[in-house]
């Protein structure tokens, strides 16, 4: 008796699914040896928060923040910082467990961070100070100068032209912060935030009190000090903001770039040749411009510990560049070119 086609395919479904079956078993006797991690969490006080069964081993720390953040919610992951000691340094989101110096079985430490604010709300609150608090000495409001100068202005024209220049400066910062900057879903710690505004406000306080001050003395060689320290100001005001679009067109993932940024027809991105951030590079400029410009020692102070923050994070946006791209231009340095 012979199989006709329909006793052919019926024969085919039952070893498909047979073979399906054995499949599966096997997928299963994998899973039994499966190896799962455990994470134990522990507070400052090395007292047990909680305990992580079966947790993936591929899994993220920003993951596990997550799984604790289920049995605390108050600590939600941005409010949290893990490390695999003590004091130790404060393990990255992204970073996953079986690659961490840890076996199966692993204990991190947990901080508080304290409440965390996005970082639209930091660069608001530290661009808005600076540009308020400045103007309040340029109209010499009460209670700052002697009584006859309150609600007066400075004769000098280059006292308005440097509060002119200080004002666009934090206004370019908060139209910059609100339009063109892309911000990832990291925060700031409150207390940093306060620090910061502190900085800002206070170098704002300083620098405008000496600045329009009825005894201010103007720039030793006149308006060929000024107006050139002014076309540098404007310089690099301009270059700063074409960077920033620049930048902005590339695409990232978090605070790793995925492309590396070259210059564009711009001539203002061209600096992009010889640095990796000519962004910190034009800002430098222009407070070295601004310092000229008023030859007001306060302002060179602050440009001098600006210029020593902004090397730092040029730094580390160099080293990232030269640590995710294997053809990044040898020629680049951090922040000043040829240099550093």
């Amino acid at each position: 008796m012979g199989f006709n086609l329909r006793d052919l395919y019926t024969v085919a479904q039952f070893i498909k699914s047979r073979c399906g079956d054995g499949l599966k078993a096997a997928e299963v006797k994998k899973d039994k040896n499966y190896v799962f991690f455990e994470v134990e969490i522990l507070d400052s006080k090395k007292l047990q928060l909680c305990f992580l069964d079966k947790v993936e081993p591929n899994a993220t720390i920003g993951e596990i923040k997550c799984l604790l953040h289920k049995n605390y919610p108050k600590w939600y992951p941005a409010r949290q910082a893990l490390t695999l000691h003590p004091n130790g340094k404060s393990l990255k989101d992204d970073e996953v467990l079986e690659n961490l110096p840890v076996g199966t079985s692993a204990t991190m430490f947990f901080h508080d961070l304290g409440p965390q604010l996005g970082w639209t709300m930091v660069f608001l609150a530290e661009c808005i100070g600076p540009l308020f608090v400045y103007l309040l000495f340029f109209f010499r409001l009460p209670n700052i100068y002697l009584t006859q100068h309150d609600y007066t202005t400075s004769p000098h024209s280059v006292v308005k032209l440097a509060c002119m220049c200080h004002s666009l400066h934090y206004i370019k910062r908060l139209a910059e912060t609100i339009f063109v900057h892309r911000f990832s879903h990291g925060t700031m710690p409150l207390e940093t935030i306060m620090k910061n505004c502190l900085y800002y406000w206070g170098f704002a306080a300083w620098l405008a009190y000496y600045i329009n001050h009825p005894l201010y003395t103007t720039p030793s060689y006149g308006n060929l000090q000024i107006n050139s320290a002014l076309a540098l100001f404007v310089l690099c005001e301009a270059g700063n903001f074409s960077v920033h679009l620049t930048l902005n067109n590339l695409s990232c993932t978090g605070s790793r770039p995925k492309c590396i940024p070259y210059p564009t027809r711009n001539p203002l991105t061209w600096p992009f040749f010889f640095v990796s951030c000519p962004n910190y590079t034009y800002e430098v400029g222009a407070w070295l411009g601004f310092s000229v410009m008023t030859q007001c020692v306060p302002v060179a102070i602050f440009t001098f510990f600006g210029f020593i923050q902004m090397t730092v994070w040029a730094r580390e946006k160099h080293h990232i560049y030269t640590r995710e791209f294997t053809n990044y231009p040898e020629l680049r340095t951090a922040i000043i070119p040829l240099f550093l």
